[in-house]
């Protein structure tokens, strides 16, 4: 019995290539545009992990608005409970 061995080839896959099967897997998700494309999944989740990687000044940028978002709930939730605090107020007084 002789066995052929599957050679395993390394196949170069173009950006448009790439770019086109991680929109495909963010619409049918990952697993089934592997199969549909003939890749494996983890290629895919490579991939995804490469063109949406965060620079280092965005991250920054994410942060301060991060916090200037964190800050405006802060204040939000204080008015809200201001308000609340008015409405029983007048609520008892109408009684």
């Amino acid at each position: 019995m002789s066995e052929q061995k599957a050679k395993r080839v390394n196949r170069q896959h173009t950006e448009s290539y790439r770019r086109e099967a991680l929109a495909l897997s963010e619409r049918i998700g990952v697993a089934k545009a592997a199969r549909q494309l003939g890749l494996a999944e983890s290629l895919i989740y490579t991939w995804c992990k490469k063109y949406t990687a965060i620079t280092d000044a965005q991250s920054d940028d994410l942060a301060k608005e991060n916090q200037h978002l964190r800050r405006l709930l802060a204040q939000k939730e204080e008015e809200l409970a201001i308000v609340k605090k008015a409405a029983t107020y007048f609520a008892k007084e109408l009684k």
